[in-house]
């Protein structure tokens, strides 16, 4: 990978990480157009960290909050200063946990196939146009009203699974949380807020577990290009979060349901015309 492939995949990583469009798709099909071919799971997870770093700072003063309480409501302090279960900074912290297993879970049993099988192209065509249509479905027709305070252990699973789906290349991890959670009557922006908050464990988890195997030699990536790319994520997309929840708060979720609806079916001609294979050279290799 040169330099500026890293440069170009580091601001599409940016771009969409935190849009319905799914990030690791666009990687993937961009990788595949710009000749670098697909940069594989390795490089999407590892520069999906600089992305969640942009979190990190933009919800800075809502997770030390969530994260200062649920240490203080852990029985490791005399009940006189521990903060109740009730709280709702502490109920937000158990369910980032408990959302967090499946993703966990799903990523570690799965994981052969998700880099290889899961990113056939036409997995993602599918995946694109499936979602497009669950998402517009849910912005539309769902109740509008819940607060992330109304969050129920059932509603933190719901997310939980729903997040797991992003494992496979055209889902989503917004798209796929934000759509669960508009189908289970959440607002735009406590979906989209949620979603962010949610993905950081599962992202920062697999982006240091791919990082150590690269260390150890399991996996490999060119480090120079890769950690650019993870740099240039990370500023593209602190940008995008602050536009995005503007966005949300006064907008439908349409424009992203039809850029989905159009990727799917460009995707789909690249690939009948023999213009990109659904297999990418560096899987079969």
């Amino acid at each position: 990978m040169t330099w500026i492939e890293a440069l170009i995949l580091g601001i599409v990583q940016g771009l969409t990480e935190f849009l319905p469009v799914s990030s690791s798709a666009h990687l993937r099909i961009v990788g595949e157009l710009s000749g670098s071919q697909d940069p594989g799971a390795a490089f999407t997870a590892i520069t999906q960290i600089g992305t969640e770093s942009a979190v990190l700072i933009v919800f800075w003063k809502d997770i030390v909050r969530i994260l200062s309480k649920w240490f203080r409501a852990l029985p490791l302090l005399p009940a006189s200063r521990r903060v109740p279960q009730s709280d709702p900074d502490v109920r937000m912290g158990w369910m980032i946990i408990v959302g967090s297993i499946p993703i966990a879970t799903l990523g570690l049993l799965l994981e052969d196939w998700i880099d290889s099988t899961f990113r056939n192209l036409w997995v993602t065509v599918s995946m694109l146009a499936f979602f497009a249509i669950l998402l517009w479905i849910a912005d539309h027709y769902a109740p509008r009203r819940k607060t992330l305070e109304q969050l129920t252990w059932v509603d933190a699973i719901l997310y939980g699974l729903a997040q797991a789906m992003a494992l496979i290349p055209g889902v989503s991890r917004s798209g796929g949380t934000i759509t669960a959670g508009r189908a289970m009557g959440y607002s735009r922006e406590a979906a989209a807020r949620y979603s962010f908050l949610l993905a950081m464990p599962a992202v920062f988890a697999s982006g240091l577990y791919k990082a150590l195997k690269v260390v150890t030699g399991g996996d490999h990536v060119d480090v120079g290009p890769t950690l650019l790319a993870t740099v240039v994520a990370f500023g593209v997309g602190w940008a995008v979060i602050i536009w995005f929840l503007k966005l949300v708060s006064t907008k439908s979720y349409d424009i992203f349901v039809w850029y989905r609806l159009f990727l799917a079916v460009f995707l789909a001609t690249l690939l009948l015309t023999g213009a990109l294979s659904p297999v990418s050279a560096a899987v079969t290799s």
